[in-house]
């Protein structure tokens, strides 16, 4: 799934994603913060959400950089170039936030393609945003918990 992400088709060629596989005792952390967002703001689906973490043997962590593309007459962050959005530096460039999506469509595609449950959360990357675990450059981010076992904990929550 990591390996799918990475070379996941990029705008300019450009690689503005960090990429970071999550198991055992982590898996936990990131539940506890869960836990924790879903006491202080009203989302009661962060609980749901971390004990299905809590019942995973991994998690996928995709995020990208908010640097710009630098693409000339874009505009479609908002602002009027990436000169102006740099004015703005924790504004997202959209050209990251979809090659984002196009990883992990291509990371999820594997774990269907291998019969292993998965889900795309962002409760969970908010967690992970939180915690600082993809450090302060990449501030849009996904996560992708998966399970093998009798039953999908993703499915019918």
């Amino acid at each position: 799934m990591a390996t799918a992400a990475r070379t996941a088709p990029k705008t300019k060629g450009r690689d503005t994603l960090k990429i970071v596989i999550v198991s055992g005792d982590d898996l936990n952390k990131i539940a506890d913060k869960m836990a924790e967002i879903s006491k202080r703001i009203p989302l009661p689906f962060f609980e749901r959400d971390a004990e299905c973490i809590r019942k995973s043997q991994a998690l996928l962590l995709i995020g990208t950089s908010v640097l710009p593309a630098m693409l000339p007459y874009c505009g479609l962050c908002g602002f009027e170039d990436c000169k102006s959005k740099m004015k703005v530096p924790n504004a997202p460039c959209a050209f990251n936030t979809i090659d984002l999506g196009i990883a992990v469509g291509s990371a999820v595609s594997i774990a269907a393609d291998s019969r292993v449950d998965s889900r795309v959360m962002y409760s969970v990357a908010m967690a992970a945003l939180e915690l600082k675990i993809l450090g302060d450059l990449h501030k849009v981010l996904l996560g992708i918990p998966i399970c093998i076992s009798s039953k999908n904990p993703f499915f019918d929550r």
